[in-house]
């Protein structure tokens, strides 16, 4: 299953299809109509001709407007989806670049990771965005694209939200969320990243600490989750109180992609 989710594209790292799951109650989720991946600054010229032949209605993007000025996506000539992003500035840090600074490694990789996971349900950027995303897609029937930086974190955050909306069971969403240490070109992935990091703090972490910083873990989404649950019991009442969720937008959303 995951080389049918995968798009291998040779510029743009973690191009899947998160829907086909199986939903509570019966019935599964829409395929090639629920996308996410890395950003695209480096998508090659066949990489965007393959992004028009999935008719992207929408693309989400969750990074701050720092981030896309420091890094801004490749478009084809042809493309015409709509982009939504609630602006807000993240000093440039992905959570994987937020929890990278000094010499650091794998333990305190990981500890960073969970830590800077536990705030994800609250960054003032993210939590904007993810508003604009499940708005449209309870009302846009048609192929979606949600991306971060890396296509990993934030994004596996929303994916997160999504699903268990949607009815996804909770092993198959943290199963979606694990695809991103094996799908696609994983080497190239974490040494971009590496790249990046290495950058802005210099070349002292450790290479232990970079695989940390750029692979998932169950830890890390489990945070996430639990700071949902301790302030809002589950996942749907907090997109309600502080996604702007309604019960008609989720129905909505049901309807739309759930067969």
């Amino acid at each position: 299953m995951l080389a049918e989710r995968v798009l291998p594209l040779s510029g743009i790292h973690n191009f899947r299809d998160y829907g086909g799951y199986a939903v509570e109650g019966g019935g599964r989720l829409r395929e090639a109509i629920l996308w996410r991946s890395a950003h695209h600054e480096a998508a090659s010229d066949e990489d965007l001709t393959a992004l028009d032949a999935l008719g992207l209605e929408t693309v989400i993007d969750l990074r701050g407007d720092d981030e896309r000025e420091l890094h801004p996506c490749r478009r084809s000539e042809n493309f015409s989806a709509r982009v939504l992003f609630a602006g807000g500035v993240t000093a440039g840090l992905a959570p994987h670049l937020q929890a990278a600074g000094g010499a650091i490694d794998g333990e305190t990789a990981r500890a960073r990771m969970i830590d800077t996971y536990a705030g994800m349900p609250y960054r003032p950027a993210l939590v904007a965005t993810l508003r604009l995303y499940l708005s449209a897609l309870a009302e846009y029937d048609a192929p979606s694209l949600v991306h971060c930086v890396a296509g990993k974190d934030r994004t596996g955050f929303a994916v997160a939200i999504v699903h268990r909306l949607l009815g996804v069971h909770e092993d198959d969403l943290m199963q979606d969320y694990l695809l991103t240490n094996t799908a696609g070109k994983i080497d190239e992935r974490i040494a971009q990243g590496a790249a990046h990091i290495r950058a802005r703090y210099g070349a002292e972490i450790h290479e232990d600490a970079i695989r940390s910083l750029m692979s998932v873990n169950p830890a890390y989404l489990d945070a996430a989750l639990a700071t949902v649950r301790r302030d809002h019991g589950d996942i749907p009442t907090y997109a309600e109180a502080v996604l702007n969720l309604t019960p008609a937008m989720r129905d909505a959303m049901v309807d739309r992609l759930v067969i």
